[in-house]
């Protein structure tokens, strides 16, 4: 995962995905660079569109978060309706009882 994230960061930075920039990256978090594991990645991001990839998998996951934040919104309006109901209802039956000790 360290090649891939260190690949993100070169080009969220805007410089170019090469062996040597990986390999500064990777040397500077700590990580031993393994030369056949750079090779590999540099040619798989070879004509590979990143931006397009990151908003293609940001998506699917956004889209349900939303989705599931919505209802979660709507419970305390809905307990909130539901008190002030009680309380009305609470309200008026002390106002019957109250009358009906006027008639006795």
């Amino acid at each position: 995962m360290e090649y891939v994230y260190a690949a993100l960061l070169l080009h969220a930075a805007g410089k170019e995905i090469t062996e040597e920039n990986l390999k500064k990256v990777l040397e500077a978090a700590g990580v031993g660079a393994d030369e056949a594991r750079i090779k590999a990645l540099v040619a798989a991001l070879e004509g590979v569109n990143i931006d397009e990839v990151i908003e293609k998998a940001a998506m699917p996951v956004a889209a349900p978060v939303a989705v599931a934040a919505a209802p979660a919104a709507e419970a305390p309006a809905e307990a909130a309706e539901e008190e002030e109901e009680e309380e009305e209802e609470e309200k008026e039956e002390e106002a019957l009882a109250g009358l009906g000790a006027l008639f006795g």
